[in-house]
Protein backbone atom coordinates (compact mmCIF):
# COMPACT_ATOMS: atom_id res chain seq x y z
CA UNK A 1 0.00 0.00 0.00
CA UNK A 2 1.27 3.43 -1.66
CA UNK A 3 1.25 5.92 1.96
CA UNK A 4 0.28 9.50 1.12
CA UNK A 5 2.73 12.02 0.69
CA UNK A 6 3.62 13.41 4.00
CA UNK A 7 4.10 17.72 4.39
CA UNK A 8 7.84 17.10 4.80
CA UNK A 9 8.49 15.13 2.57
CA UNK A 10 6.20 17.30 -0.36
CA UNK A 11 8.79 20.50 0.95
CA UNK A 12 11.90 18.02 0.27
CA UNK A 13 10.43 17.67 -3.06
CA UNK A 14 10.23 21.05 -4.28
CA UNK A 15 13.11 22.80 -2.47
CA UNK A 16 15.89 20.21 -3.12
CA UNK A 17 14.39 18.31 -5.99
CA UNK A 18 11.84 20.31 -7.99
CA UNK A 19 13.62 23.92 -8.10
CA UNK A 20 16.77 23.01 -9.51
CA UNK A 21 15.54 20.96 -11.83
CA UNK A 22 13.11 23.73 -12.51
CA UNK A 23 15.55 26.58 -12.47
CA UNK A 24 18.10 24.71 -14.77
CA UNK A 25 15.32 23.27 -17.48
CA UNK A 26 14.06 26.96 -17.55
CA UNK A 27 17.68 28.35 -18.44
CA UNK A 28 17.79 25.59 -21.63
CA UNK A 29 13.87 26.20 -22.17
CA UNK A 30 14.59 30.30 -22.47
CA UNK A 31 17.27 30.18 -24.96
CA UNK A 32 14.98 27.48 -27.17
CA UNK A 33 12.48 30.25 -27.14
CA UNK A 34 15.14 32.77 -27.89
CA UNK A 35 16.55 30.95 -30.43
CA UNK A 36 13.42 30.79 -32.72
CA UNK A 37 13.81 33.39 -35.84
CA UNK A 38 11.37 35.74 -35.67
CA UNK A 39 10.83 36.41 -39.18
CA UNK A 40 10.02 32.35 -39.88
CA UNK A 41 6.94 32.10 -36.80
CA UNK A 42 4.69 30.22 -39.37
CA UNK A 43 7.27 27.58 -39.84
CA UNK A 44 5.87 23.92 -39.60
CA UNK A 45 7.66 20.67 -40.82
CA UNK A 46 4.84 19.29 -41.75
CA UNK A 47 1.18 20.25 -42.12
CA UNK A 48 -0.12 19.00 -38.89
CA UNK A 49 2.39 20.10 -36.85
CA UNK A 50 2.15 23.24 -34.62
CA UNK A 51 3.84 26.26 -36.30
CA UNK A 52 7.04 27.60 -34.16
CA UNK A 53 4.78 30.16 -33.04
CA UNK A 54 1.94 27.76 -32.04
CA UNK A 55 4.67 25.89 -30.16
CA UNK A 56 6.49 28.37 -28.63
CA UNK A 57 3.53 30.11 -26.63
CA UNK A 58 2.62 26.52 -26.15
CA UNK A 59 5.68 25.99 -24.23
CA UNK A 60 5.52 29.40 -22.26
CA UNK A 61 2.43 29.42 -21.25
CA UNK A 62 2.15 25.45 -20.28
CA UNK A 63 5.28 25.58 -18.20
CA UNK A 64 3.82 28.34 -15.60
CA UNK A 65 0.10 26.62 -16.19
CA UNK A 66 1.98 23.81 -14.10
CA UNK A 67 3.77 26.02 -12.24
CA UNK A 68 0.57 28.08 -11.09
CA UNK A 69 -1.24 24.84 -10.44
CA UNK A 70 0.93 23.71 -7.57
CA UNK A 71 0.48 27.36 -6.33
CA UNK A 72 -2.60 27.38 -6.62
CA UNK A 73 -4.30 24.07 -5.90
CA UNK A 74 -5.98 23.79 -8.89
CA UNK A 75 -5.58 22.93 -12.65
CA UNK A 76 -6.97 25.52 -14.75
CA UNK A 77 -6.28 26.16 -18.36
CA UNK A 78 -7.45 30.10 -18.09
CA UNK A 79 -4.22 30.34 -16.35
CA UNK A 80 -0.70 31.06 -17.90
CA UNK A 81 -2.34 32.73 -20.85
CA UNK A 82 0.20 34.99 -22.69
CA UNK A 83 -0.58 38.53 -23.49
CA UNK A 84 -1.87 39.68 -27.01
CA UNK A 85 0.17 41.98 -26.97
CA UNK A 86 3.80 39.65 -26.82
CA UNK A 87 4.13 38.95 -30.07
CA UNK A 88 7.65 37.69 -30.95
CA UNK A 89 9.83 34.96 -30.04
CA UNK A 90 12.23 37.49 -28.16
CA UNK A 91 8.96 39.11 -25.90
CA UNK A 92 7.27 35.85 -25.40
CA UNK A 93 10.73 33.71 -23.44
CA UNK A 94 10.99 37.71 -21.95
CA UNK A 95 7.43 37.03 -20.88
CA UNK A 96 8.38 33.53 -20.17
CA UNK A 97 11.04 34.47 -18.00
CA UNK A 98 9.44 37.37 -15.86
CA UNK A 99 6.18 34.68 -15.07
CA UNK A 100 8.76 32.17 -14.02
CA UNK A 101 10.56 34.38 -11.69
CA UNK A 102 7.04 35.41 -9.81
CA UNK A 103 5.63 31.46 -9.59
CA UNK A 104 9.19 30.65 -8.53
CA UNK A 105 9.18 33.35 -5.82
CA UNK A 106 5.24 32.06 -5.15
CA UNK A 107 6.11 28.28 -5.14
CA UNK A 108 8.89 29.07 -2.27
CA UNK A 109 6.25 30.57 0.00
CA UNK A 110 4.37 27.23 0.01
CA UNK A 111 3.39 25.33 2.88
CA UNK A 112 3.63 20.96 2.90
CA UNK A 113 -0.02 20.96 3.04
CA UNK A 114 -0.54 23.29 0.40
CA UNK A 115 1.87 21.27 -1.67
CA UNK A 116 0.17 18.16 -0.96
CA UNK A 117 -3.36 19.07 -1.45
CA UNK A 118 -5.07 16.64 -4.02
CA UNK A 119 -5.97 18.67 -7.52
CA UNK A 120 -7.62 17.15 -10.37
CA UNK A 121 -5.96 16.94 -14.04
CA UNK A 122 -9.27 16.60 -16.02
CA UNK A 123 -10.78 14.25 -14.47
CA UNK A 124 -7.94 12.21 -15.47
CA UNK A 125 -6.37 11.60 -12.27
CA UNK A 126 -5.42 13.36 -8.93
CA UNK A 127 -1.78 14.15 -8.04
CA UNK A 128 -0.59 16.30 -5.05
CA UNK A 129 -0.27 19.89 -5.84
CA UNK A 130 3.38 19.24 -5.77
CA UNK A 131 3.64 16.49 -8.31
CA UNK A 132 2.58 19.21 -11.23
CA UNK A 133 6.26 20.59 -11.09
CA UNK A 134 7.38 17.03 -12.29
CA UNK A 135 4.72 17.17 -14.85
CA UNK A 136 5.25 20.34 -15.92
CA UNK A 137 9.38 19.62 -16.30
CA UNK A 138 8.41 16.77 -18.67
CA UNK A 139 5.84 18.59 -20.70
CA UNK A 140 8.58 21.63 -21.19
CA UNK A 141 11.47 19.30 -22.05
CA UNK A 142 9.09 17.15 -24.39
CA UNK A 143 7.83 19.93 -26.32
CA UNK A 144 11.23 21.92 -26.07
CA UNK A 145 12.53 19.17 -28.03
CA UNK A 146 9.64 19.22 -30.74
CA UNK A 147 10.61 23.14 -31.16
CA UNK A 148 14.22 22.37 -31.44
CA UNK A 149 14.15 19.77 -33.86
CA UNK A 150 12.61 23.43 -36.14
CA UNK A 151 15.55 25.42 -35.53
CA UNK A 152 17.91 24.65 -38.25
CA UNK A 153 15.67 24.33 -41.01
CA UNK A 154 14.20 27.48 -40.02
CA UNK A 155 17.48 28.68 -40.58
CA UNK A 156 18.27 29.20 -36.66
CA UNK A 157 21.25 27.79 -34.43
CA UNK A 158 20.28 25.20 -31.80
CA UNK A 159 21.64 26.55 -28.40
CA UNK A 160 23.34 24.41 -25.94
CA UNK A 161 20.68 21.77 -24.20
CA UNK A 162 22.37 18.87 -22.72
CA UNK A 163 25.98 19.88 -23.43
CA UNK A 164 26.99 21.38 -26.48
CA UNK A 165 25.32 21.74 -30.02
CA UNK A 166 26.72 21.78 -33.04
CA UNK A 167 25.83 25.60 -33.03
CA UNK A 168 26.99 26.45 -29.67
CA UNK A 169 30.35 24.59 -30.64
CA UNK A 170 30.89 26.46 -33.83
CA UNK A 171 30.03 29.99 -32.05
CA UNK A 172 32.20 29.14 -29.04
CA UNK A 173 35.13 28.32 -31.88
CA UNK A 174 34.46 31.59 -33.95
CA UNK A 175 34.57 33.47 -30.61
CA UNK A 176 37.88 31.98 -29.43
Amino acid sequence: MVKPLTAEQAVFLLQDVYMPVLKAEHRVTKAVLEAVPADKPDYRPDPNAKSAMELLRHIAAAENRFLETTINGEFNTATGAIPENVKTPNEIAAWYAQQFEKNCDALNKLSGEQLTKMVDFRGLFSRPAVAYLQIGINHSIHHRGQLSTYLRPMGGKVPAIYGESYDSAQAKKAAG
